[in-house]
């Protein structure tokens, strides 16, 4: 199978396969009976090779390790809000919020309720469901990571209104419900 011990060893580094080795021996056998030599060549090229094989190892090992790191922030967030979150907030109030365009009903107390009104809570997705969470951590949370905070009322939306609107001076409050 493999004629000398640079095959066998270009083999086992995984530079070359079974076809390219017969192709290099062919070459080879070639070589000496035409009286060229391109062993130079071949060095320059078996470099060449590890190099872009290192180069890309590096790439991939770069590439999970990043991946890696996300999951290890998304963990730890998840553990934040399973932690922190408010457990007991069943109640008679509804608040509607957006999720992923879709329009979302979360029945709590009163208290809660005045709670996200006002901005001192925020609503967080924690799986499948939703908890909430004090203003301060949502805040730790975005810091580190975006995309688990849904609602936080704490932050002002600044719109541009136009100058001849009628309707400008009247301000449509949060909590309206309909």
């Amino acid at each position: 199978m493999v004629k000398n011990a640079l095959q066998a060893q270009l083999l086992k580094a995984g530079l070359v396969d079974n076809k390219k080795a017969k192709k290099l021996s062919k070459q080879a056998v070639h070589e000496q009976r035409t009286g060229q030599s391109n062993e130079a060549d071949i060095k320059a090229k078996i470099v060449q090779d590890k190099e872009l094989k290192q180069a890309k190892d590096q790439a991939i090992e770069q590439e999970k390790k990043a991946i890696l790191h996300e999951k290890e922030l998304k963990a730890s967030i998840a553990q934040m809000i399973d932690q922190h979150k408010i457990r007991h907030t069943d109640g008679d109030a509804i608040y509607q919020f957006i999720d992923e365009n879709k329009i979302k009903k979360l029945y709590i107390n009163q208290q809660i309720y005045n709670a996200l009104v006002s901005g001192s809570l925020v609503i967080a997705k924690e799986n499948d469901n939703y908890a909430f969470l004090p203003k301060a951590l949502a805040e730790r949370i975005n810091a580190k990571m975006e995309g688990f905070i849904i609602v936080n009322n704490a932050e002002q939306n600044d719109q541009v209104t136009d100058e001849e609107d009628p309707y400008a001076a009247y301000v449509i409050p949060d909590d309206l419900m309909w």
